[in-house]
């Protein structure tokens, strides 16, 4: 067991509720009410700890661990003491996602956004996808509340991999506007976003970006006394009253176990026109979760269990004028094994493996189950990591194996279908200093196969087979200034869907007749990022070009016409298209507690050859805020704004420009040596009247009206 403390650099008094992790391994503490943490399944040899608190900036110490008859000799006064000193801007993020080991975001080859803290707190809503809308880059599609996907530069559905812990969430979200992910945010600890293409550990597919949705299912390490948080959540567009909580706590000297619980109910969304009915909903989430831990590493596995039951309003063209209710159910199993030390050439290796079942019904007035989407997947990951390798710095390779039945049933009559998957992937890096270079290639290898072979209206239903190739290249020039110059270029490939493959039918709950193309091939993508960083202790900035060509990019086109059953006809087809954009953040640290803050981002989404512009695509958008901080409270005022959107699809309706002005305070207290945060936040303040250009209620109903939200969270 190693033992530390975490302090106020200047008054020295202890810090609870601080967040002490090792980097590069997923072992991590928190501090109690004397500042004290302890560490276990750490073998003899060196490590780099670091600290986090909210209101301070992190810190990193080099620590190293002897052999237990060292650790008996040491005395008491030899303990680790880390000191954090307060800051209004949270600098160094560690980040995990899209790497080949854990490093700060301003040394990462991408672009990478994280999401913690008070951030995370103040932002949480219902959806994974409404929690990140104001990051860069980032917007979601809404059908009210309870509803949202995430958008990534203009990509979305399976373009944006969802993930829960670097595992893919293995549900039907990208099946529907009306699907919303089958992720409760409100137990994270952090959520990371790489954006754009390039992340080769996790599919090919992921030509928007990946989400990682990261709150330790499977614990990594023994507390020494119980640990978790606890969350209560009430907001009043909604009538919303949410809560969970989460402990950890040691089983035996080498086993831990996780628990955690979360629920939410909220009524009809408030809008200032009017209420938005049926939109009300429930959810209920829970989860455990343990491990074996030694010196080597770790082999544990964890269940969860989610239930969503919520509504689509009505009113649309060919939809129910009382709206649709949805009820969708998750199970999953994981199982991982992690060993830290050498094994070969490799310096750790991870396994893992998991199940998911996933059902999914929408019910229509009279209770009469109008579409079912059920789904089963099984997979298996290995993940290699080594150290030096010839003229290689460091490296990953793995592969991995799924398979993935799909249902459906209803008014539905896309066939049941099994998709098979393979892949084998190898990611490198140089270190020449202030220059790194990461390489990395990708092959996958996907049958979807529909069962039998026949002729239907939408054509030939038939078995097919999607070889790819994906590969990144890499360049980050660090200079000592704190000034960091990036590219990077990809090419990646998607695989259509099961639904735009097969899919034909109506689709009462999105209120559109989808008709599918089982000749589609698949999408090619080719990207280029350029991106200029830089950080110090006052000053954090970033600004990322991009350009991303795709070739036979594959969306859902409204023709116009009205099915047999009076629903919008949507045709999947392929075209080539480009999108071409900026992201640019930046904080600034003022001085005596005083920060400063802004996000834009603007993508332009067309085809090629025609320069049509692509629906459902956001326009320029972004926030000003500013924020004074000390380290036990903090009030914050923003302006969020965004551009009038004219550019738009085929019988699709512009947007005007909005700002709407939202306000925050929170206090960081410690009572009974546990950390508590009271956050308070006033959205729309002035109770304008917006939409949401990627709404597909727009046309009946603006955004949400004035809302007091308030959140309190425990540390222990």
């Amino acid at each position: 067991m190693f033992e530390g403390n975490v302090r106020d650099a200047g008054t020295g008094e202890p810090l609870a509720g601080a967040q002490v992790s090792v980097v590069g391994r997923e072992t991590r503490a928190v501090t109690r009410g004397d500042g004290s943490f302890h560490l276990t399944g750490l073998a003899a040899g060196g490590y780099v700890l670091r600290a986090d608190r909210l209101g301070y900036r992190g810190a990193t110490v080099v620590v190293t661990v002897g052999t237990e008859r060292a650790r008996r000799a040491v005395a008491e006064s030899a303990e680790v003491v880390i000191e954090l000193v307060p800051s209004p801007i949270a600098l160094e993020n560690l980040v995990v996602t899209a790497t080949i080991s854990e490093r700060a975001a301003a040394e990462a080859l991408r672009p990478v956004s994280v999401m913690a803290g008070d951030v995370l707190q103040r932002q949480m809503t219902a959806t994974v996808a409404g929690t990140l809308a104001s990051m860069p880059g980032l917007a979601a599609t809404r059908m009210g509340p309870s509803v949202a996907q995430p958008v990534i530069r203009g990509l979305s559905g399976d373009r944006v991999l969802m993930l829960e812990d670097g595992i893919a969430v293995g549900d039907a979200s990208n099946s529907g506007a009306d699907h919303t992910t089958a992720l409760d945010p409100s137990s994270a600890r952090r959520i990371e976003v790489v954006r754009g293409p390039g992340a080769l550990l996790y599919g090919g597919n992921a030509l928007g970006g990946v989400i990682n949705v990261i709150r330790d299912e499977i614990p990594s390490a023994v507390p020494r006394h119980l640990t978790g948080a606890a969350t209560l959540q009430t907001q009043t567009a909604t009538g919303s009253l949410a809560g969970s909580a989460t402990s950890v706590f040691a089983i035996s000297e080498s086993v831990p176990l996780r628990v955690e619980v979360a629920a939410r109910t909220a009524g009809d969304l408030k809008t200032p026109a009017g209420t938005l009915l049926n939109t009300d909903g429930e959810l209920l989430s829970g989860g455990a979760g343990t491990a074996w831990v030694s010196d080597w590493g770790r082999v544990g596995t964890s269940f969860r269990g989610y239930r969503n039951y919520y509504g689509i309003p009505g009113g649309f063209v060919g939809g129910h004028e009382e709206g649709v209710r949805i009820e969708m159910e998750r199970f999953s199993s994981k199982l991982r094994t992690a060993v830290e030390e050498p094994v070969g050439p490799f310096r750790n290796l991870r396994f893992d493996a998991t199940h998911t079942w996933y059902t999914h019904r929408e019910i229509e007035a009279s209770d009469i189950v109008g579409t079912i989407f059920e789904q089963q997947s099984a997979s298996a990951d290995v993940l290699g990591r080594h150290g030096r390798w010839g003229p290689f710095t460091a490296g990953a390779m793995g592969g991995r194996a799924s398979w993935e039945d799909f249902g459906y049933g209803g008014s539905l009559y896309t066939p049941d279908t099994r998709r098979l998957k393979a892949a084998l992937y190898l990611l490198e890096e140089v270190d020449l200093g202030s220059l790194q270079i990461e390489s990395g290639l990708r092959y996958d290898w996907t049958l979807t196969d529909p069962g039998e072979d026949r002729i239907s209206d939408i054509g030939e239903i038939r078995d097919r087979r999607f070889p790819s190739l994906s590969g990144s290249l890499g360049v980050l020039y660090n200079s000592t200034s704190g000034l960091v110059l990036g590219a990077s270029v990809v090419r990646a490939f998607r695989t259509p869907d099961v639904t735009e493959l097969y899919s034909e039918g109506p689709h009462l709950a999105a209120y559109v007749f989808e008709v599918g193309n089982p000749s589609l091939e698949g999408e090619v993508g080719r990207g280029l990022d350029v991106f200029v960083r830089y950080e110090s202790e006052r000053l954090r900035a970033e600004v990322t070009g991009f350009h991303n060509d795709i070739r036979n990019h594959i969306y859902g086109e409204d023709t116009g016409r009205l099915s047999r059953v009076r629903l919008p006809i949507y045709q999947f087809r392929g075209n080539d298209a480009v999108f071409t954009g900026f992201e640019a953040g930046v904080d600034v640290d003022a001085g005596r507690g005083l920060a400063l803050e802004g996000v834009a981002s603007l993508v332009k989404g067309s085809l090629k050859g025609s320069g049509r512009p692509l629906p459902l695509v956001p326009p320029l958008k972004g926030h000003v805020a500013v924020k004074y901080e000390r380290p036990s409270w903090y009030v914050r005022a923003e302006a969020e704004m965004a551009n009038r959107q004219d550019r738009v699809g085929e019988f699709e309706t512009p947007t005007h420009g909005y700002t709407v002005f939202n306000a925050a305070a929170g206090v960081r207290v410690t009572v009974g040596g546990r950390l508590n945060v009271l956050t308070v936040s006033l959205a729309n303040a002035a109770n304008a009247e917006y939409r949401n250009h990627l709404s597909r209620v727009k046309e009946i109903m603006p955004e949400a009206a004035r809302s007091l939200n308030v959140t309190y969270r425990v540390v222990f």
